[in-house]
């Protein structure tokens, strides 16, 4: 009999996680929630029509390129999710119905319309799990070392979002904790071309995005969620920018050894 994960995905379908390991650099984990745009063959691309998915609503476009940079440049380790956002979105509680959206700025997506409770948790089987089961596993293996690691967690949102226009390049999302995200605000303020959110577009108080919360915010593991605005980062050239400018103002932060401790809330 086959198993849940092998009925929704196939031999040939993507991975649902791509972890990538790099070293030299400090205790750090990068996660990427939104990096693809892939949707498993069985579920015929979720009724959407043809490149509705590689839209903003299907990923964080641009996210996964400064990820996948900024680890390189830091000498981390970064995790990154291997489906749309719209076949289970993994920075939502699996419980919270917006986790598997039947719209998205204002689009409907006709294969997520009347799931049964069995359905939703295939999607969570298969898609959802084994990216924080393996986001949990690299932090305990930085534990086991003897290290209190961090979590860097990269977005991107789009430009114009319900027909308002986002003027920020980047936003630095963040609640309790303010041992990366003020110096890393400070560092980017620096620079008076730049457009920086402080919770802006999102607020991490509202609460934070499940990633954060789950993993660095209930631990007291230090960490921040940073947002890049997509038009500046769709391309490898914005990519590489941006992936660039962060590890500029991040090094001197994560070098510091006073944050790498557990701090309740």
């Amino acid at each position: 009999m086959s198993s849940p994960i092998a009925s929704l995905l196939a031999a040939d379908d993507p991975a649902p996680v791509e972890s990538l390991e790099q070293h030299g650099g400090p205790p750090v984990l990068l996660t990427c929630d939104h990096a693809s745009h892939a949707v498993p063959r069985a579920l015929a691309g979720l009724g959407l029509a043809a490149g509705l998915i590689e839209r903003h609503i299907g990923w964080d476009i641009g996210a996964a390129a400064v990820a996948r940079r900024l680890a390189e440049r830091l000498g981390i380790p970064a995790i990154l999710s291997g489906y749309s956002r719209l076949v289970i979105d993994c920075n939502r509680d699996p419980d919270d119905a917006s986790s598997i959206p039947e719209t998205s700025d204002g689009i409907a997506v006709p294969g997520n319309r009347g799931l049964s409770a069995a359905a939703r948790a295939l999607r969570r089987t298969a898609c959802f799990d084994p990216y924080h089961q393996a986001i949990a596993a690299r932090l305990d293996r930085f534990s086991a070392a003897g290290a209190v690691p961090a979590l860097l967690s990269i977005h991107s949102f789009t430009p114009v979002m319900n027909g308002k226009a986002r003027p920020w390049h980047v936003g630095i999302l963040w609640d309790a904790d303010p041992r990366i995200p003020r110096p890393l605000l400070a560092a980017l303020n620096a620079d008076p071309a730049l457009v920086v959110g402080d919770n802006e577009p999102y607020s991490a108080r509202e609460p934070a995005g499940y990633t954060v919360r789950h993993h660095a915010a209930a631990a007291g593991l230090p960490h921040v969620a940073i947002e890049l605005r997509q038009d500046l980062v769709a391309t490898a050239d914005g990519a590489a920018e941006w992936a660039a400018r962060l590890a500029a103002a991040l090094s001197p932060i994560l070098a510091r050894r006073e944050i790498y401790r557990r701090e309740r809330p």
